[in-house]
């Protein structure tokens, strides 16, 4: 079989299969790049956001998170920027949601600041949601404003409340930044047990200008941050696995899971599942690589048929893995494209 063929005629059959012999099933779908933090890690203060025209439709997004169901997804992550502020996005959100409750998708989850569920979280689940990853990297509300740049802890913590009321399962996800929230991270483990969260602490990752900050500052190396943990906490291998790239241990002293998603230190890319399409249709198949496959194109100008076949090309294109790297002696920018872009 030729890799990026898809095998057999039905749904349930077919599989997307990339040069290295990985089963793609996995997508990640980025709705929207605008958000409304602009955390010091992702993104400069003045950032210059896409003009809407260029976007997607929802109906489009939809259109292309359906073609990759056929060709065997089985999970979808919507993320952004911050997925929750695109106008209208629980149309989406609640079709896709059907798609669990029927069987024919796995997994919807999304990622968010959290910044929107105070309102949305009801939303959420009753459309088929059942999991939220919430980014969050302090618990100090001068930190919070500092790393987020106008982000309000108070009103994430709010969302944090009613995802909990209506059931969501919920995983936090911590950037490491040195000299910022380093020492805080044990604290914030003990304190996502306490309220029965998983947790996933994650290197930060050379992508994108980010103005006046240093990304070389802010590495700290997943290595020490366990070796601190560890100190504290009682970490028990674990052989759990999610869809995305953490690797996982169990907190004795909360018994919940704590990950570690380590794109520098140790990268993940052996058993890569996963590709990324952003809001205006360019399908990554790498996050710490430029090519790419502009699916827009493809599906205005071939419809279903077309954005098929660009799909299996651009799998074909897949690589076996990124070459992030931070370090005085390299540029501070790997891939030139913001996080939120991608979503990460």
């Amino acid at each position: 079989m030729e890799s990026g063929i898809f095998m057999a005629s039905s749904i349930a059959t077919k599989a997307l299969i990339d040069p290295f012999g990985r089963t793609v099933d996995y997508i990640r779908v980025s709705v929207t790049d605008r958000c409304d933090f602009r955390c010091v890690y992702c993104m400069a203060e003045q950032m210059t956001f896409l003009p809407k025209s260029e976007l997607l439709s929802l109906e489009e997004l939809e259109q292309v998170c359906r073609k990759f169901m056929e060709l065997g997804t089985r999970k979808i992550r919507l993320t952004g920027g911050e997925p929750l502020v695109r106008r209208n996005i629980m149309q989406l959100i609640e079709s896709l949601g059907s798609e669990v409750k029927a069987g024919n998708l796995d997994e919807l989850t999304i990622t968010t600041n959290g910044s929107q569920l105070h309102k949305m979280a009801r939303q959420l689940v009753n459309a088929g949601v059942k999991r939220l990853n919430i980014s969050i990297d302090t618990l100090d509300p001068d930190r919070f404003r500092e790393i987020t740049r106008w982000g309000r802890l108070d009103n994430v913590m709010a969302g944090l409340e009613a995802a909990k009321e209506v059931g969501l399962q919920i995983k936090l996800n911590a950037v490491a930044l040195k000299g910022v929230n380093e020492y805080e991270l044990p604290d914030m483990v003990e304190w996502a047990g306490s309220q029965n969260f998983d947790m996933t602490i994650i290197e930060v990752m050379p992508m994108g200008d980010i103005g006046n900050e240093n990304r070389v500052d802010q590495y700290l190396p997943l290595s020490h941050v366990r070796a601190r943990l560890s100190k504290r906490f009682t970490l028990l291998d674990s052989n759990y696995e999610s869809p995305g790239p953490a690797r996982y241990v169990t907190v004795a002293e909360t018994g919940k899971r704590l990950g570690f998603i380590t794109p520098l230190t140790h990268n993940f890319c052996e058993s890569c599942n996963r590709v990324r399409v952003t809001c205006t249709g360019q399908l990554y198949m790498c996050l710490g690589q430029d090519d790419s496959a502009d699916l827009s194109s493809a599906l205005r100008n071939g419809g279903g048929v077309g954005l098929e076949a660009a799909i299996v090309e651009a799998i074909g294109r897949k690589p076996r893995g990124h070459d992030f790297v931070i370090s005085r002696r390299t540029p501070a920018v790997s891939v030139g494209r913001h996080m939120n872009v991608t979503g990460g």
